[in-house]
């Protein structure tokens, strides 16, 4: 399992990547991003990795949301922000309440 999530979030950049390059964002590539995020979260990141990736992931996911603003005219450093958003959000938003049912279930 470990070798799928590492391959899910591996493959998931580099689609992001190309993707946002090439400007081909649309409901199907963008829910196989969400899926591969989805996959990441709940197979990749261990317990240990959760607190590092969280922030990480907040962090990437804030500079994308912001970055169609600063980047104003250069649209391929958008894409490319807007995808790796779109991989990235259900992937934190995973291992967020994966760390709150185990702080939960701890007490």
């Amino acid at each position: 399992m470990e070798k799928i999530g590492g391959w899910a979030f591996l493959i998931g950049v580099i689609l992001a990547v190309i993707l946002g390059v090439l400007g081909r964002m649309n409901n199907t590539t963008t829910w196989i991003l969400v899926i591969i995020g989805l996959i990441v979260g709940l197979i990749n990141i261990t317990e240990k990795e959760a607190t590092p990736f969280m922030m990480a992931g907040a962090i990437l996911v804030v500079v994308s949301a912001l970055s169609g603003n600063a980047f104003g005219s250069i649209t391929i450093l958008g894409n490319v922000f807007g995808a790796l958003m779109i991989l990235f959000v259900p992937a934190t938003v995973v291992v967020a309440v994966k760390t709150v049912f185990g702080y939960a279930k701890s007490r």
